[in-house]
């Protein structure tokens, strides 16, 4: 009986984790040194939001950012580092959409969570990323920040903000349909301020 409900126990746990495809990819040992996610998206009502994210933290030019730079505006926020194909790969696209949306007052900021200044600095330099990030390496505190949310635990991950500084929408891995973030974005541009 015992043996029974420990073989019922462990397929269960089996069928759980079958399709998770995180799990899957840390488990074939691929080597990559991350974690990324599947390009799926996650739109949140309006009406199911969470709290404003509070975070603050320095860039790689070494200025300070807060929430609260931010507050009143949509912001897209990237969790990025340099070393991450993925994050190559859709670095030109995301600077592309900011500018598009820049006079609409739409900013971007990206969240480095591995690289020191240089290297972050090298990254823009490379592919014309105009925004602004910050350097959350030795800390973690704006990864923390969002935790509770929705958690950035994929590399890359793109969150879109509303104007209230509430998490709207998330990205979880690459940016593959560039107009998936553009469509987000003017849905938060036409939410009421």
């Amino acid at each position: 009986m015992a043996i029974a409900a420990m073989v019922a126990a462990a397929v269960m746990l089996t069928g759980c984790t079958a399709n998770d495809y995180l799990a899957s990819q840390y488990r074939s040992g691929n080597g990559q040194g991350y974690i990324s996610g599947d390009g799926a998206y996650t739109v949140i009502a309006e009406a199911d939001r969470g709290e404003p994210i509070e975070f603050e933290g320095t860039t790689e030019n070494g200025d300070v950012v807060s929430s609260d730079d931010y507050r009143g505006d949509v912001l897209v926020v990237n969790f990025w580092y340099a070393a991450c194909p993925p994050c190559r790969v859709e670095a030109p696209d995301l600077e592309e959409i900011s500018q598009q949306f820049a006079p609409d007052g739409v900013s971007f900021l990206g969240v480095n969570i591995y690289d020191q200044a240089a290297t972050a600095l090298a990254f823009a330099n490379e592919f014309g990323v105009t925004y602004p990030s910050i350097l959350d390496v030795n800390s973690g505190s704006v990864r923390l920040a969002f935790a509770g949310e929705v958690a950035p635990n994929s590399v890359p991950t793109t969150l879109v903000l509303d104007r209230q500084g509430r998490v709207a929408a998330r990205i979880s891995g690459l940016l593959s349909e560039p107009s998936v973030l553009r469509s987000m974005i003017t849905d938060a541009l036409a939410e009421a301020p």
